[in-house]
């Protein structure tokens, strides 16, 4: 979740494999007292190419196909290069945890490939998991000491990628408990996996809270991952690291084995660096679940495919609200979005200036359905997998008993405040939850659409990533994301271009159920402009 609080086992591939404490328990810690020295071997891995720099997974599946290249081997580059990159060189801190059977797994994928089973598009492709959602046998933990050593097994939509073949890497780090902890929280710090950085620029913010999803996909550490989302925490981190970030509508992707905050607009969704794996992840992972009711009001079928709106003419004859945004007096940022208006036009589409949605409508009635809804969401949750704790409260007290891990850098308000939140049968809370869908969805974006007869709606999605800094939290721009957030509908954040050598995206947006749509004018958008750079490590 990107909310602005005050509303605001061990295992050895090679010798480079060994310096990544992070695969082993214990080995990880938030400020490890020196620097990690790089292995030679590391080394000289840095200075060489990475041979799958960018590569799209059609491009990796063709290879694998063709003989040219096997699941393990993809697997383990990947792995050298978290080694790397990720704890040492620019110690990115993308990533929390790896998977001690990866390349197991792998070897498992190649082995059916020789005997003829190909299980879809993300056969051998190796996915990186935000570390909310569970995924055996490594530790969920949402970032929180509390939860070290909790390993919980998979999650609905891991077993969806298991069965479309992928390969399970490891876990991405994230800003604690997903951004719902405290105000002044500085994006991507977790008291488990420490500070992620960004790629263009390792002092400044990767944005969250799907800060490591994002960082390992853009660094090239993982071909694909996987973020959660319940305000901005899939394309805010997607456009600031300059990659593409899908956040589905409510209900498309289960949600059953993901640590919760809000069931009325949590959802997990594809990061990827292109919109053709955005809808290949998408189709693997999409589909109803018994176990979250959410699933049952997706219509239509249970399965599509969504890279069959994979069309570079997508945009011709399409109608695009760009909405007045502040974002676009930010140094930079106008100039580029008007290019990217010239581009939509350039494409066939029709362009309409619309106004700006209001957000301090709902922002106090969202305030309100994350406050009830977090803890009677995480308590289910803690309850249902067997959590080392199972309250709110509990978990309160361990963070003030372990203050100087937990602590250091900002405080839990919103877990103090949420744990004093009454229950879901209150009053104020039934009232708020209507208020906000309704002003974000029916009056929000569905109003405009109709009055403007629009597919979809665009905006720069936030402004470029600002310093990190020990205190006061974040000096976040704002974002154009929240209306797609509370009414449950879907965003699509594709790279617009760079300010200063920092990424901006541009954010697409429309109703509920719209994804294949906002997949062809993406995908339009994005094969005429090519912008994503990868970042100069």
């Amino acid at each position: 979740m990107r909310i602005v609080p005050k509303l605001q086992p061990c295992f050895r591939l090679s010798t480079v494999l060994a310096a990544v404490l992070l695969a082993c328990p214990g080995g990880l810690s938030a400020a490890p007292s020196r620097t990690p020295t790089a292995h030679p071997a590391a080394a000289a891995a840095a200075a060489a190419p990475f041979a799958y720099a960018e590569a799209e997974v059609a491009d990796l599946q063709a290879r694998m196909l063709a003989g040219e290249l096997t699941s393990r081997t993809l697997t383990g580059a990947y792995l050298e290069r978290i080694a790397t990159l990720d704890r040492t060189g620019p110690r990115l801190r993308a990533v929390i945890e790896l998977n001690p059977d990866a390349l197991k797994e792998a070897g498992e994928r190649d082995q059916e490939r020789r005997s003829g089973r190909l299980r879809g598009p993300l056969h051998g492709i190796p996915v990186l998991l935000k570390d909310n959602i569970n995924a055996a046998p490594m530790s969920t933990t949402a970032g929180s000491l509390a939860l070290a050593g909790f390993r919980p097994p998979d999650a609905f939509l891991v077993r969806r990628l298991r069965e479309a073949g992928a390969v399970i890497l490891g876990k991405g780090n994230l800003s604690e408990w997903a951004n719902y902890r405290g105000e002044d929280s500085p994006s991507g710090w977790s008291a488990r996996g420490g500070q992620t950085r960004n790629p263009y620029r390792p002092g400044y913010s990767p944005c969250g809270s799907s800060s490591g999803s994002a960082v390992a996909v853009s660094a090239n550490l993982a071909a694909v991952s996987i973020g959660t989302e319940t305000d901005g925490s899939i394309v805010c981190p997607a456009a600031v690291n300059g990659v593409v970030g899908l956040k589905p509508t409510v209900g498309l992707v289960s949600r059953d084995g993901i640590v919760p905050i809000s069931f009325s607009q949590d959802t997990p969704g594809p990061i990827t660096r292109t919109v053709a794996d955005a809808a290949a992840v998408l189709t693997a992972i999409a589909g109803r679940d018994d176990a979250d009711p959410a699933t049952a009001t997706l219509p239509g079928r249970a399965v599509y495919d969504y890279t069959a709106r994979l069309n570079p003419d997508g945009l011709r004859g399409a109608r695009i609200g760009v909405l007045d945004s502040p974002l676009t007096q930010r140094p930079g940022i106008g100039p580029l979005m008007q290019h990217a208006v010239d581009e939509l036009r350039r494409a066939g589409a029709t362009v309409v200036r619309v106004p700006a949605l209001d957000e301090t409508q709902w922002a106090e009635a969202e305030q309100t359905v994350l406050r009830f809804e977090f803890k009677a969401g995480l308590e289910r949750y803690l309850r249902r997998w067997k959590a080392p704790l199972r309250t709110l409260p509990q978990l309160i007290a361990f963070n003030r008993e372990h203050a100087a891990q937990e602590l250091p850098l900002f405080g839990q308000e919103l877990l103090e405040a949420s744990a004093q939140a009454g229950t879901l049968g209150d009053a104020g809370y039934i009232q708020a939850r209507s208020q906000a869908r309704r002003l974000a969805g029916e009056q929000g974006i569905d109003a405009l659409l109709r009055a403007h007869q629009l597919d979809a709606l665009v905006a720069p999605t936030t402004g470029t990533a600002w310093p990190i800094t020990r205190s006061g939290g974040d000096a976040f721009p704002g974002g154009s994301y929240s209306a797609a957030a509370v009414a449950g509908y879907p965003s699509l954040s594709v790279p617009m271009g760079h300010v200063d050598g920092l990424p901006v995206g541009l954010l697409f947006m429309g109703t509920a159920w719209t994804e294949p749509r906002l997949i062809e004018l993406g995908y339009a958008y994005e094969q005429r402009t090519m912008a994503r750079r990868p970042p100069p490590l």
